[in-house]
């Protein structure tokens, strides 16, 4: 079963367009929209464990040119 998680996303200034355009190349990606409030951006991704979510969050979401913090919210069923 994959691992889904929310992926809220702090872009720097001025850079969160550049941000939404190279997330749409990120393999497990699934939605990204811009957003108010405290965080610019909120991802959806989808993993096949753990393990390879903090992948793609530590080695393609974080490594974007603009994106200064993120926090990931991983979905758990109730």
């Amino acid at each position: 079963m994959a691992t889904t998680a929310y992926v809220l996303i702090d872009a720097a200034a001025d850079k969160t367009k550049n941000v939404l355009g190279k997330l749409s190349k990120v393999k497990g990606v699934k939605s990204f929209h811009a957003v108010t409030g405290p965080y610019d951006i909120i991802v959806v991704v989808e993993a096949e464990d753990v393990k390879a979510l903090g992948e793609v969050v530590l080695s393609k979401i974080r490594t974007i040119d603009g994106v200064a913090k993120t926090m990931t919210c991983v979905a758990v069923e109730a």
